[in-house]
């Protein structure tokens, strides 16, 4: 298991390790891999591109090692997947949501495999972005929007896409900048979209700048509702200063209004982990019990070597089942044929959930 156990996004990384080791517990409990016992393999990426090569290079030097669930960040996907790749090690992300980890660099004209190890459960951000310009844009009525990205893969990708759906659907972008992921002060930030006089800001990036952000924004009198993806939908945007009015999408539906979702969490309420499932927890489930069914699935009985991970690859290729977040199934690529999203805003010092639904244009 690969994701940030330390640092800014180790809410929503404790969140994935806890809910991969609930699906490891349950399968030792029930002898899913006969004649094996399965163990996590904890490692803490630090949201880090180069932690996470360091990562995915100890755990491929373990023959062990039978699949691997993250990671959180799309930057980190990116150094983590050529390695893993070397030693046909099956990846299922939970919350990776850059389109072009599965469907490379033209994915939205001549989409190609990129990596035939990688896999996620999770919907993109060609779906998410326009889906949330379809919600600010129609439904808020937000006309003129500024854009403001950390200039990391998720974030600027995911900002591409919804200006794109933003600007079909009538509003403006009139003004853009750009933030340092460390940066603390976002007053330059501020000033260089104030003049522009917006109605809306849309975040390419985390919650650790983006609450931070809101907060200033609205200080400063810019009293406008921030806007981001899945990469701010966690409840410690709001206890870092992310405020009523402000909103974000997420994949998938509520987890907690999910019937699909109430024995996972049951389960996890029973273990009494100190950290919540969060916005990936649910996903990160699901994507380990991908790849332990397929394990299951490509071992039938016998006995685990590395030669056994290609058989594994197409287990998972050709899975399906139901998870904690619906139907869990791939598509040619790698992607999640699931592409239910949500919006949510911030009421009363709460995420609550404005919209379910898929993107359809």
């Amino acid at each position: 298991m690969i994701a940030p156990q330390s640092g800014g996004l180790s809410a929503l990384g404790l969140g994935i390790k806890n809910s991969s080791q609930l699906a490891v517990d349950e399968a030792n409990e029930k002898c899913t891999v006969k004649g094996y016992k399965l163990a996590v393999d904890t490692q803490d990426d630090e949201a880090n591109p180069a932690k996470g090569a360091q990562a995915a290079t100890k755990l491929s030097s373990d023959p062990n090692v039978v699949g691997v669930v993250g990671t959180l960040n799309s930057s980190v996907a990116q150094t983590v997947q050529p390695i893993l790749l070397q030693k046909k090690i099956v990846q299922v992300s939970p919350a990776n949501t850059n389109p072009t980890l599965t469907r490379g660099a033209d994915f939205a004209t001549a989409p190609k495999r990129a990596f035939d190890t990688y896999f996620r459960v999770c919907a993109t951000d060609e779906l998410q972005g326009p889906f949330a310009a379809n919600y600010l844009v129609t439904k808020a009525g937000k006309k003129k929007i500024a854009i403001i990205t950390d200039g990391k893969t998720y974030g600027e990708g995911l900002a591409a896409e919804f200006t794109k759906q933003a600007t079909k659907n009538g509003a403006t972008i009139v003004a853009t900048a750009k933030i340092g992921e460390k940066d603390t002060d976002f007053a330059s930030a501020i000033t260089a979209i104030s003049g522009a006089a917006p109605d809306a800001l849309y975040y390419g990036g985390e919650y650790p700048q983006a609450a931070p952000l809101s907060k200033q924004m609205k200080s400063s009198g810019l009293n406008i509702p921030l806007m981001g993806g899945d990469g701010i939908y966690d409840d410690k945007y709001i206890s870092l200063g992310g405020g009523d009015g402000d909103l974000a999408t997420s994949v998938g539906a509520p987890t907690e209004k999910l019937d699909s979702a109430k024995a996972f969490v049951d389960a996890y309420a029973k273990k009494g982990f100190k950290d919540a499932y969060g916005a990936y927890g649910a996903f990160s489930y699901d994507a380990a019990n991908a790849i332990i069914g397929s394990l299951a699935t490509a071992l039938n009985g016998g006995d685990w070597s590395e030669g056994k991970r290609a058989d594994l690859l197409k287990a998972v290729g050709s899975y399906s089942g139901t998870g904690a977040t619906g139907g869990i199934k791939f598509d040619e690529y790698g992607d999640s044929t699931n592409k239910v999203l949500t919006v949510y805003q911030v009421t009363g010092g709460k995420w609550n959930a404005a919209e379910t639904g898929e993107f359809t244009g």
